[in-house]
């Protein structure tokens, strides 16, 4: 078991629990009112379960309200991004499946702090 990588984007943080061949878990955190980039992935597929906070996750452009507990599957090369909606912190918890898992397989088609491809 890997893990211990993390970052801090300027929408919360991120870090590895666990970095596997076939897998990779991620604890991640959003700050109230922020979002991360409407973005896809060509390599891998994606699992989000929140544990904490209310969500609204855009998946090929319908939107999703997630509480906690709550849980949404993103396929390989679907558009997606999630958002926090509520006042206090939200997070959830990703688990990736594929064949790579490097931050260099992210697509992203609009962002709010300007790292946008398009």
């Amino acid at each position: 078991m890997k893990g211990n990588e993390e970052a801090s984007p300027p929408w919360g943080r991120w870090v590895v629990l666990d970095d596997d061949d076939a897998f990779k878990v991620k604890r991640i955190e959003v700050l109230p009112g922020k979002r991360l980039s409407y973005q896809k992935h060509f390599k891998r597929a994606e699992h989000w379960y929140v544990v904490k906070g209310q969500a609204r996750v855009t998946r090929d452009g319908q939107d999703h309200l997630l509480g906690e507990g709550a849980c949404i599957s993103i396929g390989r090369e679907a558009l997606h991004r999630i958002e926090n909606v509520g006042s206090d912190l939200l997070v959830f918890i990703e688990v990736q499946r594929g064949e790579y898992f490097g931050e260099d397989d992210i697509v992203r088609m609009e962002d709010d702090f300007g790292r946008a491809a398009y």
